[in-house]
């Protein structure tokens, strides 16, 4: 299987950055990627500020038009397609990604657990959520989500060890405490990450969306393949956008390198 983590820069302007994400798929396919991976949040950035008036227009119903233009591009291009995204269920709010099958349409609907997605004020009536670890099936093996702060809670990280899936995607709306895209910071911070991913034993791929300058939030970007004892198979420097190519076809769902090369 051949992966393409896409480190997006997220604007202000949301119909701009979903053009961009679309442009971005087209590459991604073209360079034979058979899995497309966006960060959480990746079509507006993680900038609700616990207010219902300004969040609700950030957000979209799942299904609804977006994940429709996106499921007809996987069946365009023959190709899966993972991305965050804030959803509106009627007067709820959700931190939820999403996992599109080429044949299939949504194939998987995850809804972050933990909260820290909004402030500890926000209304607990309209800013949500869910209560399950998923997995699906798919011809490039089975999969499950996990968004950002879920990673580092242990009865979460319980449940994916219990699914067992193939593959973990991690989305991320990630910055560092001051703000800045400091790789030897990250370098050292990462390995908190490597330690939650060995927890969960699976083969994990982490994307985290760049934000621009008008941005509010500093999320630095950055994308990285990480096995389950803990190796970094590949990576992204944070900072830019860029798309992260890697060839997990010499990496069994065990997680084990394949006699093969890469």
């Amino acid at each position: 299987m051949k992966v393409a983590l896409v480190v997006n820069c997220v604007t202000t302007n949301t119909y701009m950055n979903f053009a961009r994400m679309l442009s971005c798929i087209e590459e991604c396919a073209k360079n034979g990627a058979q899995l497309v991976v966006f960060g959480e949040a990746a079509i507006t950035g993680l900038i609700n500020n616990d207010d219902p008036a300004h969040d609700f227009p950030l957000a979209h119903p799942v299904p609804g038009p977006i994940t429709d233009v996106l499921c007809k591009k996987a069946a365009e291009l023959n190709v899966h397609i993972a991305t965050g995204i804030l959803e509106k269920d009627d007067s709820k709010l959700y931190d939820s990604a999403v996992l599109i099958s080429p044949t299939e349409s949504i194939v998987l609907k995850y809804r972050r657990m933990s909260p820290g997605w909004h402030g500890r004020s926000a209304d607990p009536n309209v800013y949500c959520e869910g209560t399950e670890v998923g997995k699906c099936d798919t011809p490039l093996g089975s999969f499950a989500f996990l968004i950002c702060g879920d990673l580092f809670d242990e009865h979460i990280r319980t449940k994916v060890r219990e699914l067992q899936p193939d593959w973990l995607l991690h989305l991320m709306a990630r910055s560092l405490e001051d703000g800045s895209f400091d790789q030897v910071q990250w370098d050292k911070e990462k390995l908190e990450y490597v330690e939650q991913i060995k927890s969960c034993g699976t083969t994990t791929l982490m994307v985290n969306y760049l934000a621009s300058e008008e941005l509010e939030d500093k999320n630095f970007g950055g994308a990285m393949v990480v096995l389950p004892n803990g190796e970094i198979l590949s990576e992204l420097p944070i900072g830019k956008e860029g798309i992260l190519y890697v060839d997990l076809g010499a990496v069994s769902f065990t997680g084990q390198r394949q006699r093969s090369t890469m």
